[in-house]
C-alpha cells in the first residue's frame, strides 16, 4: 500500500513478517569516540548511575559510555574529563581524533564483520551512521555547517551494509537525530541541558532531515533506528510515509520524542515532568515514545515482561556501547548470559540487540567475540526454538529442582527451552500436561524421549551422554496445556 504523510495513514503500517521472526541483531557502534576508547567502568549500567547522588546529573558526569566521550569529557571534574587532559592535554580537541580513526580504519574488512556476525547467528545489523559527536561514516552529501569536512571520505555505511546484505542478514541504520554536539558546545550534565540540547535551530533541523532522508533512499536500510529525539520543527508523518513507500519492508524504533517549548516557564516544567518520568520508569522513562512507532527500544532493562507490541531489548556486551578500554572483562557478558537474554526476550515477544565495539581498526576484542560465537554455536542446535517462533500463552515455568524454563511456539509445536547448563537425566517440569500420544525430542539429538506425567508434572527422561549446552530445548509436536 502507498503511504500518505499523516497519521492515519502511517498507524496502518505492520510489523514485517521479517523482523517478528528474526530475533537476533548486532549494534556497531564505532567512530571518533572510537580511538580514546575510554569511560569510568564501574560495573554500573547508566540506570543505577542515574539512582545515586545527584540522580541523572550522576549518570552524566561518571558515564559508563564510552561512546559519549566528546559530551563527559566537557564536564569539567568529571573522571573522563580528568583522563583526557592527563591523556592528550589541556588543549586536545575531541575533533582531533578523526585524522587518527580514518588512517586505522582503512584495514577494517566489511566482509569480514559480517561473517562475524553471520556466524554469532544474527539475522540483522544496526550500524550507527552518525553518533552524537556528529562525525558522519559515510560521504554526505549535505556537509556539516559548523565543521568543514567532518565526514568519512571512505563510504563506511555502504561496505558494510553491501557485505551484512550478501551474507542474507538484513541492515538496519541508526541516526542520531537530535543530538549533534557540533552544533552546542557546552555538555548534557543534568536534566535542563538534556531538553537544551533538544531544542535544535532550523539550521540543525534541516541537517538532520536532509541526511535522514539520504540514508533512506541512499541505502535503503531495513531498520530506521533514531535515537533520542527528532527535531520538532520536522513532521514525522512526512518522513515515516516517505520510509515506508521507500522501503516496504522496513520498520522503525521508537525514540523520535519531539520537544517544543516557547519560554522558560514551559522549559522548567518539561524538566520536571522528565525528572519524574525518570524517577518512575529509569532512563527508558525519558525515552517514552510519544506517537507512532513500530516496535519499542529499552535499553539494558533489567526485568523483561511480556508485550503484546513487538519490542528489542539493546545494551552492550558491557556497559558501553562504544569500545571502552578501560573496562573490566569480568563485568562483560559472557556466552551464557547472551544465549540466556536472548531465551528469555524471545519468550516475551522481544527481540536481542547486542552491540559491538570494535577498536578504531575495525577489530573486535576477543572478550566481545567470544560470547557471540558461543551464542551463534548454540543457535546452531536450538535455533528452532528461537527464529520464526512466538511467545506462547505461558512464558516461564521451572523444573521441580528449580531451574528457569521458557517457552515459544512455532506453528503447533512447543518449544522448552532449561536454562542451565548441568541438567540431570531425569527432568521434572512443575504444572505441565500432554497429550498420552505425545512425541518428544531433545533438539541436537535424533532421540525420542521417554516420559510420564506425575500428577500435573511433566517427567522426562534424557538420552545418555548429552552433549553439554548452556541451555538444552525440549520440543512436543502439537501444544500443551499448561496448570
Amino acid at each position: 500500500m502507498k503511504f500518505e504523510p499523516t497519521k492515519e495513514s502511517i498507524e496502518k503500517h505492520e510489523v514485517p513478517q521479517w523482523y517478528k521472526y528474526a530475533k537476533f541483531g548486532i549494534f556497531i557502534h564505532w567512530g571518533l569516540f572510537s580511538v580514546p576508547a575510554w569511560a569510568r567502568a564501574e560495573g554500573k549500567n547508566l540506570a543505577e548511575l542515574s539512582e545515586e547522588g545527584d540522580g541523572f546529573a550522576n549518570s552524566m558526569f561518571n558515564s559508563p559510555y564510552a561512546e559519549w566521550y566528546l559530551n563527559t569529557s566537557r564536564i569539567k571534574g568529571s573522571p573522563t574529563n580528568i583522563h583526557h587532559k592527563e591523556t592528550y592535554g589541556e588543549d586536545f580537541n575531541y575533533f582531533n581524533f578523526q585524522k587518527d580513526f580514518e588512517e586505522r580504519n582503512q584495514s577494517m574488512n566489511a566482509g569480514e564483520w559480517a561473517d562475524f556476525f553471520k556466524e554469532a547467528g544474527a539475522k540483522y545489523v544496526v550500524l550507527v551512521t552518525k553518533h552524537h559527536d556528529g562525525y558522519c561514516l559515510w560521504p554526505s552529501e549535505y556537509k556539516n555547517p559548523k565543521m568543514e569536512g567532518y565526514q568519512s571520505k571512505r563510504d563506511l555505511v555502504g561496505e558494510i551494509t553491501d557485505a551484512v546484505r550478501a551474507r542474507g542478514m538484513k541492515m538496519g541504520l541508526y541516526y542520531s537525530g537530535i543530538f549533534d554536539w557540533t552544533f552546542k558546545d557546552y555538555p548534557i550534565d543534568g536534566m535542563k541541558n538534556w531538553v537544551n540540547h533538544h531544542l535544535v535551530t532550523d539550521e540543525y533541523s534541516q541537517y538532520a532531515w536532509n541526511q535522514t532522508e539520504e540514508l533512506i533512499h541512499k541505502y535503503k536500510p531495513s531498520i530506521l533506528w533514531n535515537d533520542i529525539g527528532y527535531p520538532a520543527q520536522c513532521d514525522l508523518n512526512e518522513l515515516f510515509a516517505d520510509y515506508y513507500n521507500t522501503v516496504p519492508e522496513g520498520v522503525v524504533n521508537d525514540r523520535w520524542r519531539q520537544y517544543s517549548v516557547s519560554t522558560e516557564e514551559e522549559k522548567q516544567a518539561l524538566v520536571d515532568k522528565l525528572n519524574k518520568q525518570l524517577e518512575a520508569g529509569g532512563i527508558s522513562g525519558i525515552l517514552v515514545p510519544e506517537g507512532f512507532c513500530d516496535y519499542t527500544s529499552p535499553e539494558y532493562a533489567d526485568e523483561m515482561k511480556l508485550q503484546k507490541k513487538k519490542w528489542e531489548l539493546t545494551r552492550g556486551m558491557g556497559m558501553s556501547f562504544g569500545y571502552n578500554e578501560n573496562e573490566d572483562p569480568k563485568h562483560m557478558l559472557k556466552g551464557k548470559d547472551v544465549i540466556y537474554m536472548l531465551i528469555d526476550a524471545v519468550s516475551k515477544n522481544g527481540n536481542l540487540l547486542l552491540n559491538v565495539g570494535p577498536r578504531p581498526d575495525g577489530t573486535i576484542q576477543e572478550e566481545q567475540k567470544k560470547p557471540l560465537l558461543e551464542t551463534g554455536a548454540w543457535l546452531k542446535v536450538n535455533g528452532e526454538a528461537i527464529y520464526e517462533t512466538t511467545y506462547w500463552e505461558k512464558q516461564e515455568g521451572k523444573t521441580t529442582d528449580g531451574k528457569e524454563i521458557r517457552f515459544t511456539k512455532k506453528d503447533t509445536n512447543l518449544y522448552a527451552m532449561i536454562m542451565d547448563e548441568d541438567i540431570s537425566k531425569t527432568v521434572e517440569i512443575k504444572d505441565l500436561e500432554i497429550p498420552e500420544n505425545a512425541v518428544l525430542t531433545l533438539l541436537g539429538t535424533e532421540d525420542i524421549l521417554e516420559w510420564k506425567q506425575s500428577g500435573e508434572n511433566l517427567v522426562i527422561e534424557l538420552p545418555e551422554n548429552i552433549t553439554k549446552q548452556y541451555a538444552y530445548t525440549i520440543k512436543k509436536a502439537g501444544l500443551c496445556i499448561y496448570i
